[in-house]
């Protein structure tokens, strides 16, 4: 459930937990602009600047965040990106959002835009983008000390907010202001409307430089410091290792799949010159060529490390697919929801209240109705999932002109040179003919990933076969499902193909094999092996659909058809992500063994490596980071 609201009769929003208002009865939006952003010298201090960093102790109603956006999308010299952290332990609802905005057009619009991604906040970090992912709003929910510690942002300017000091006084101990303190950088400023002693002695004992000023109505006074020690502060152990570049450059990258065309786009949107090569002559012609595919979040009981990085991967996709043209909506992509059907009778949640539902809840009987599963059937419904096709969207992420392709480039070679006394990484062909050079190179080449960063990396190649077709071709009356199915397999019912509206099946996994096409006997195996999928999904149209299957076996252009490609994918079944070894080929990059996962979590890893290098906000939990990198098979283990 969402943290419950008072509203007084002036209208004033009133936390009954901690006894206080969320604003004076004045309203809160004189102090979000004098308190919290002059008082941090905004927005003076950040034009010019290839991004600013806000972190923020109490979301509380997102009125800060709001003014600071607004702010940002009026300064003619604002920063390239702004990154706004704030930590929030009790989310309030969207609805009291909206309820709680001032009544001034653009924050009305502004919150909005908020409120329609301000849903699932179960415990952890949360990525919310706006303005075309100029505006990145990092929500850590749960205890502010805690999740700072984890994250370790660093922050340009600081806005101390949260409930009065005798009313919520945790988050204004010495232990969350050192928190805070060791996410700043000598120089950042931070301010706040009380001027309690407890406060000021604290901050002074953190390393700040604090000051009274005249406050913003109520207050007489207000706060205001710079991050200022007079120590030299201790380096902590890092969340991972720092890789962060001085500037922008170029970067090449290697193989024009979704990996790697979503490091291309993340790098491109930060100022890089990006160049993806790739052997074949199109891109998306390897794995992630696929017809259509699912995005959808995993489910599990114990809430695991696959479900926590699954649901972060598809806020990311959602994000990248709402930048896409409106009229790719349902011909390109869809986020309409998906049914998942527990074939093993365990509904797979780990909640059965609060934030969690927003993201996945048991099926109702009339959705089990309506996709033709009996009543007993165990299901769940995932509301943020839907399908997309790969190839469009690859074709999307290309389209910048920051991002040169370049196909018919086949690397046999990385090498690490020097030019003009700039260190470079070149990409070589077979006959040691220069492609490409840069600053940067990302590998992000599937199971020849390993020779290329000239590294054994535990991964292994897998096979996977489709099956797919036209409905003009599918036998009459079949029961099509409203929205895609997953579960063992999955299926998309309803997609816009080339050749007219189709449905996609799949897939096999057919470890350690990469021979293309497959064999007869292979493919007559993976023919098999969808159609039991079929059954297992969605009996009824299994049912219908054996015919059709049968006459695939001889009829390749018939009413099934199949599509195969090879994955590649890690022991421990994560993808792996990050410098191939920092010390002995710094530079060199990799992003790769995304496995089945591609659509989901392909653009998460283009937007942590872009973190990593710009010293970002991370998009995701620090120990879901962690299960990412690639310093998890280098020996990396933070204390």
């Amino acid at each position: 459930m969402s943290e419950p609201i008072e509203w007084l009769e002036d209208g004033t929003p009133y936390s009954p937990r901690f006894s206080d208002r969320y604003h004076s009865e004045q309203g809160g939006l004189e102090q979000a602009r004098g308190t919290f952003l002059a008082g941090c010298g905004l927005p003076q201090a950040w034009q010019n600047q290839p991004q600013w960093r806000v972190l923020e102790t109490g979301f509380g109603l997102g009125l800060n965040f709001l003014v600071t956006w607004a702010a940002w999308r009026a300064d003619p010299h604002r920063p390239q990106r702004l990154h706004f952290v704030s930590c929030e332990a009790w989310p309030v609802s969207a609805a009291d959002l909206l309820r709680a905005a001032p009544i001034d057009s653009t924050l009305q619009s502004l919150a909005q835009q908020l409120a329609a991604q301000y849903w699932g906040l179960l415990p952890g970090v949360h990525r919310l983008s706006f303005d075309g992912g100029q505006v990145l709003l990092t929500l850590y929910i749960g205890d502010a000390q805690a999740l700072l510690r984890q994250q370790q942002p660093t922050a340009d300017s600081v806005y101390l907010d949260g409930f009065d000091p005798q009313h919520n006084p945790q988050m204004w101990d010495i232990h969350t202001l050192k928190a805070v303190a060791r996410c700043c950088r000598r120089g950042t400023r931070l301010a706040t409307w009380t001027v309690a002693r407890g406060v000021r002695d604290g901050l002074v004992q953190c390393g700040f430089e604090v000051q009274k000023v005249p406050g913003v109505r109520p207050k007489r006074d207000n706060l205001q410091a710079t991050y200022a020690p007079r120590w030299e502060p201790r380096a902590g152990q890092p969340v991972l290792p720092d890789a962060t570049v001085a500037a922008p450059a170029r970067c090449l990258v290697v193989g024009a799949g979704l990996a790697g065309t979503a490091v291309a786009a993340s790098l491109a949107h930060r100022g890089w010159q990006v160049q993806v090569l790739d052997r074949a002559d199109h891109p998306a012609a390897g794995a992630s060529g696929l017809p259509a595919g699912v995005f959808a979040p995993n489910v599990s009981q114990d809430d695991n490390l696959i479900s926590r990085l699954s649901r972060a991967g598809v806020r990311t996709t959602l994000n990248t697919l709402a930048q896409l043209p409106a009229e790719t909506r349902g011909t390109v992509w869809s986020a309409c929801g998906t049914l998942e059907h527990r074939v093993d009778g365990t509904t797979g949640l780990a909640w059965s209240e609060g934030p969690g539902l927003d993201w996945s809840r048991p099926a109702t009987p009339a959705q089990l109705q309506a996709n033709g599963l009996s009543a007993d059937t165990v299901a769940c419904w995932h509301e943020h999932a839907g399908w997309v096709r790969p190839p469009q969207l690859i074709a999307h992420l290309l389209n910048d002109p920051a991002i040169r392709w370049r196909g018919s480039a086949a690397v046999a070679e990385l090498r690490r040179t020097t030019v003009d006394g700039q260190p470079l990484w070149q990409a070589l062909d077979a006959e040691g003919h220069v492609l490409a050079e840069a600053e940067l190179a990302v590998v992000c080449a599937g199971h020849h990933t390993g020779p290329l960063t000239h590294a054994h990396w535990p991964m292994n190649p897998l096979r996977g076969q489709l099956a797919w077709g036209l409905h003009a071709q599918a036998p009459a009356g079949a029961p099509w499902p409203p929205q895609p199915l997953n579960g063992n397999g999955n299926l998309v019912p309803r997609v816009p193909l080339q050749d007219g509206a189709g449905w996609v099946l799949g897939s096999t996994f057919e470890r350690l094999k990469t021979a293309l096409p497959p064999s007869p006997d292979d493919h007559a195996k993976g023919l098999a092996t969808n159609q039991a999928k079929l059954h297992a999904l969605l009996p009824p149209l299994g049912t219908a659909m054996d015919a059709a299957f049968t006459q695939a076996a001889t009829t390749p252009d018939g009413p099934v058809r199949t599509w195969a490609a090879v994955r590649c994918g890690a022991l421990d079944r994560r993808p792996i992500v990050g410098p191939v070894d920092s010390v002995r080929q710094p530079g060199l990059w990799l992003c790769t063994a995304m496995g089945a996962r591609g659509l989901t979590l392909s653009l998460l890893c283009g937007e942590l490596i872009a973190a990593r290098l710009h010293s970002e906000p991370l998009p995701l939990d620090a120990p879901l980071a962690r299960a990412l990198s690639s310093e998890r098979w280098l020996g990396y283990e933070p204390q």
